[in-house]
């Protein structure tokens, strides 16, 4: 991504906005082009010129908004304040951000990666809402996942589950507090322990707060779509990858390998411990590419996400699934 030295422009001059004229939401065009700016990471070094993209994306406010351009991020958090900066709001207003639609659509969510062609909607809080839940079951039916800056949120309900019975409650839907205990800055794994280890036949508290909404996005609320192997998002001929550690580089479209095996990755990651997250499953994926069994793997994987604390049967599954992307067995 962006590195570098960044300057504000004379705010005088049409240059300098942050908006662009006239360009208004309800399927605006998705575009990037060259940036002559860059932004240094937060804290790193920058990396050698040639690595250094210089790139311009983008964006809306998914609610409705004029268009703004952003550059100079190397991180989700980077990018949540480009974003606040351009419309003049809070980066904690910002709850997760879409690709290419305005839409809640969960198998759009901006991830690790970002098509160099792909548009941004931010989606911002709206209303917020306390719900009580009786826990008549173990398991709530609900997918966690986060925006990358402290939120978690829902990214799926099961249908005939324990949630989905409570109406109120929709895929999207940011939660702030279990029980009264502020979650903000807790990561997407641990929302799901938390809610697991709930003791079934009582009934809890849930404070969520919900995406604004433009008018005519108001309709029944989304189990979230279910991943389809063609869902590919990204219509630039390279993407971004964003990191949480060291700089962001441009790499190429994902090879069919990656994509399956990212997606079976993904998938494990739900089954087992109620989450999605495409860039982990990416992480692990590289992690596991070269290496030739699965105690290396487990060793490396370890290394690099130790904190996770990954059961060994998981492991061994992961292990299972990048071997059988390898050989083309999905």
């Amino acid at each position: 991504m962006p590195l570098g030295p960044w300057k504000k422009k004379n705010k005088s001059t049409k240059e300098s906005s942050h908006l662009v004229e006239n360009e208004e939401i309800g399927g605006g065009h998705a575009g990037g082009s060259a940036a002559k700016s860059a932004v240094n990471g937060a804290g790193l070094p920058p990396p050698p010129a040639n690595l250094r993209p210089k790139l311009v994306f983008h964006t809306q406010l998914a609610h409705g908004s004029p268009t703004g351009r952003i550059e100079g991020f190397t991180n989700v958090k980077e990018l949540y304040r480009k974003i606040a900066e351009a419309f003049n709001i809070s980066p904690p207003e910002i709850l997760f951000c879409t690709l290419n639609t305005h839409k809640i659509d969960m198998e759009k969510l901006l991830g690790g990666q970002i098509g160099l062609e792909d548009f941004i909607f931010a989606h911002i809080k709206g209303i917020k809402k306390e719900v009580e839940v009786f826990k008549s079951e173990d398991a709530l039916g609900l997918t966690i996942t986060d925006n990358g800056a402290g939120y978690a949120f829902i990214k799926r309900i099961k249908e005939g589950s324990v949630v989905d019975g409570v109406k109120v409650i929709c895929v999207g839907d940011h939660v702030e507090c279990v029980n009264g205990h502020n979650i903000v800055g807790t990561r997407h794994y641990e929302v799901a322990r938390m809610l697991k280890e709930l003791p079934r036949d009582k009934p809890f508290t849930l404070k969520l707060v919900e995406p604004m909404k433009a008018f005519e996005m108001l309709e029944p609320r989304s189990k979230g779509a279910k991943p389809a192997n063609d869902n590919k998002i990204g219509t630039g001929r390279g993407t971004l990858r964003l990191r949480s550690k060291g700089p962001a580089t441009v790499e190429d479209v994902p090879t069919e390998f990656e994509e399956k095996a990212v997606k079976k990755v993904d998938d494990l990651l739900e089954s087992y411990m109620g989450i999605r997250d495409t860039e982990l499953a990416a992480t692990m994926v590289e992690v596991g590419r070269d290496k030739k069994n699965p105690d290396e793997f487990a060793m490396a994987l370890d290394e690099a996400l130790g904190d996770f604390a990954f059961p060994d049967e998981f492991v061994f599954d992961v292990w299972g699934a990048i071997g059988d992307a390898k050989q083309g067995r999905f």
